[in-house]
């Protein structure tokens, strides 16, 4: 299962097991290649057999089902108008699941809940036109934080940069701040009793009350003012955020203080700079593309453990023992996730569009998948005994 962006818990570790140690030649087997995602960036979300995305067909965006087995298409929704961009069109985050629900979030800010199995719409909202927001430059890329009753985005709105919605129907719970949207997707943590949703806006990071919106606490030395884009990483009670366009990572500390939450700096350096990918936390080290380095950061004082140009610049997830990293050029690795060295186990690529490879990649039932646009792939990736 993988549910929603970057996995069970957002943090793109897989609880997968028994998979390859070492690519053959050539990389795994192929199980299936199927057309018909549209252009996108989007990821995917797996769960009881059918695996969901978005893409763009003509004029219009839409949310998309398949059948894991087969690669074989069992509904197609339309959501909202084709989001246009120099960097490629299409919607850029990933469904999120919730039971037997669906929640979707558009380049040009359209919202939508469906039904899993038929794909019928439960209810849609633009959050740009509702909240009196403004689009950002590359498209809103979130991937919706479902919690308990409600649905929470960054719609980027004056006094409603953040707003939380009944999942049920889509209407408002509450609205808090007035930052402008980032690109990145939110994580829920809970500190001293207190449910807490972190964003990465486009001004800073900051934590909200999950039950009503409000100010927790904020930090702004780690945000770029180009593009936040990287999912923060929560372990315990700290906070990882890293942004690149030179600027860096932080480490915080966040311990109850009264009615609220103080944000400690435990560090702050330019060691770890995600562009357009997160890292993962194995162990005590973080994983990550810096620009375009892949890095070993060890997670309590920040300093580097290896760098590696890899695949080149890409995105990656965690299985096993495992990075499975996906560059922008289409070139897949598997690379042992051990802070002693660099260890790559194999290598291959696929055939890639003229776009970049954004899309993330997703382990998941045994399976590696990857996205190229209108291009899906399904690799098997389980130990042969």
């Amino acid at each position: 299962e993988w549910p929603q962006w970057r996995g069970p818990h957002r943090d793109g570790i897989s609880p997968e097991t028994g998979l390859m140690k070492e690519w053959p030649p050539g990389g795994p087997p192929l199980v299936w290649k199927t057309n018909g995602t549209g252009q996108g960036y989007s990821s995917l979300s797996i769960s009881q057999g059918r695996l969901f995305t978005m893409g763009t067909r003509g004029e219009r965006e839409f949310i998309i089902a398949f059948d894991v087995a087969s690669g074989r298409p069992l509904w197609v929704t339309p959501h909202g108008a084709r989001f246009k961009s120099d960097r490629g069109d299409g919607p850029r985050g990933t469904p999120t699941l919730d039971g037997d629900r669906l929640y979707a979030l558009g380049g040009n800010g359209d919202l939508s809940c469906l039904e899993t199995r038929t794909g019928k719409s439960v209810w849609t909202i633009n959050v740009i036109e509702k909240f009196s927001a403004s689009n950002i430059h590359w498209g809103l890329s979130e991937s919706p934080l479902v919690v308990g009753d409600r649905v929470l985005v960054n719609a980027g709105g004056p006094g409603a940069s953040i707003v939380a919605l009944n999942k049920n129907d889509g209407s408002l719970i509450w609205k808090s701040q007035s930052d402008p949207a980032g690109y990145s997707s939110a994580v829920p943590l809970e500190v001293g009793g207190i449910p807490q949703a972190i964003f990465f806006t486009g001004r800073r990071a900051l934590g909200l009350d999950i039950r009503d919106g409000r100010l927790l606490w904020e930090y702004s030395q780690v945000a770029n003012n180009v593009a936040d884009i990287a999912t923060p990483i929560v372990r315990g009670n700290r906070v990882f955020l890293s942004s690149d366009y030179g600027t860096g990572c932080a480490l915080l500390e966040l311990k109850p203080n009264g009615k609220g939450i103080a944000a400690q700096e435990i560090y702050f350096n330019r060691n770890m700079k995600n562009h357009h990918s997160s890292c993962v936390l194995v162990g005590d080290t973080l994983y990550g593309f810096s620009s375009s380095i892949l890095t070993a950061l060890r997670f309590e004082d920040g300093q580097v453990a290896w760098k590696d140009r890899s695949v080149g610049k890409g995105s990656l997830v965690y299985a096993d023992g495992h990075l499975y990293c996906f560059s922008e050029k289409g070139v897949a690795g598997l690379v042992e996730a051990t802070p002693e060295g660099y260890r790559e186990k194999g290598r291959f690529s696929i055939p890639q569009e003229s776009l970049p490879t954004w899309s993330h990649p997703v382990v998941a039932g045994g399976r590696l998948y990857l996205r190229d646009q209108d291009t899906l792939y399904s690799f098997d990736i389980r130990e042969r005994k």
